[in-house]
């Protein structure tokens, strides 16, 4: 039993170290972005093969360790894993794609100033680091708080979208960064949401309470 217990802190910092990679991809995608840096948006898209690897490799590691029939909550911390591993990789291609907009953006002047990009990418990491942090520390306090910082992002994306549309119905001219855009927001919001969903298995692996469907309260008989 202490041999499965060091495979599984093995398994969850294997799991850790994916998820400092792929943080680490938003906040290179979204500085390859604002400062124009080619160079920098390059390496983001040939970097996201590392995420496909660590969710391959984790995969693998939890058919072998769940063979081994775990005790219950260690093996939600295995079955959970492989669904963060799984949102963790799809975080990965969200900061690529934000990475080939940022190469096709950089053909052609600003469209506008960068207020409400920036804004969703802080909320968005704030929410990763927080789901990470709870997921680590057993804090479902602030996993359950992770849940409503969702909604915002939701706002802003939907608050970007609408002025971008503006822009389209100003002129032809700006609907390719427009449209480049709008898949930029919306990558962004989708990390929010994988975010979220690291946040709500968090609670389900210290608690075995599946709020996926609440607005993250503590569930009370």
């Amino acid at each position: 039993m202490q041999i499965l217990q060091k495979e599984i802190a093995d398994f969850k910092n294997e799991l850790l170290a994916m998820a400092s990679h792929a943080e680490g991809a938003i906040v290179r995608a979204i500085k390859a972005l604002l400062e124009r840096d080619d160079k920098l948006a390059e390496q983001v898209k040939k970097d996201d093969y590392i995420l496909d690897e660590f969710e391959i490799s984790i995969d693998n590691e939890a058919i072998r360790l769940l063979s081994q029939a775990p005790l219950a909550k260690d093996l939600r911390m295995i079955v959970t894993g492989m669904k963060i591993s799984n949102d963790l990789e799809r975080i990965g291609d969200e900061a690529a794609k934000i990475a080939k907009c940022t190469l096709i953006l950089n053909k052609e002047p600003n469209l506008k100033e960068y207020i409400d990009i920036p804004t969703m990418a802080e909320r968005a990491t704030e929410m990763l680091r927080d789901a990470l942090d709870s997921f680590v520390q057993g804090d479902t306090e602030k996993a359950r708080a992770v849940q409503p910082k969702d909604q915002l992002v939701n706002q802003i994306n939907s608050q970007v979208h609408r002025e971008l549309a503006g822009y389209i119905a100003e002129s032809p001219v700006n609907i390719s960064r427009s449209l480049s855009l709008m898949v930029v927001s919306k990558s962004l919001e989708r990390i929010a949401d994988h975010a979220k969903n690291i946040a709500e298995e968090a609670v389900y692996i210290h608690e075995g309470e599946d709020i996926r469907h609440s607005n993250g309260a503590k569930h009370t008989q």
